[in-house]
């Protein structure tokens, strides 16, 4: 497991979602928008997975998964390679599926704002719609990669 800096932590941390990776089994990749429930410095991700579908069963298959982040307005982003496992409702810290739903909250709130101030979005309030938690993906991150683009020096 690779340490996260706390500047890796906190990027990731303000993503509304980020983009998980996986492998199918004829070999694609598999992209899926997932929220972070936690990440720490040690080098742990919990995503929560809310629907068993292609990702779980690609993880299920093969644990190696990336988790991809970018902010447009910063021209920054990052993207954590390492190995996954699920992590069945029975075994979840219960402080892990309280800071799911403070995260949902928070989403929910911020879009109820901004639709108060005339900003266009999604009409209705998706996040409220959201099944329960079943299982969450932990993911150990073994490389960092940058995506911010490094000058040439040409």
């Amino acid at each position: 497991m690779m340490k996260l800096n706390k500047d890796v932590v906190h990027f990731l941390q303000n993503q509304g979602f980020v983009v998980v990776s996986t492998i199918d089994p004829a070999g694609y990749p598999h992209n899926s928008c997932k929220g972070i429930v936690e990440i720490d410095e040690e080098g742990r991700v919990f995503l929560l997975d809310l629907f068993h579908a292609r990702t779980r069963k690609n993880l299920e298959a093969n644990p190696l998964v990336s988790v991809t982040a970018v902010d447009e307005h910063k021209f920054a982003g990052y993207c954590l390679k390492g190995k996954a496992r699920i992590v069945a409702r029975e075994e979840m810290n219960p402080r892990l599926a309280h800071a799911w739903e403070e995260r949902i909250t928070s989403r929910l709130t911020k879009r109820l704002i901004k639709n108060i101030h005339g900003e266009k979005g999604h009409a209705l309030h998706p996040e409220a719609l959201l099944p329960k938690p079943e299982y969450l993906i932990e993911m150990d991150v073994e490389e960092i990669v940058d995506l911010a683009p490094y000058p040439s020096g040409d």
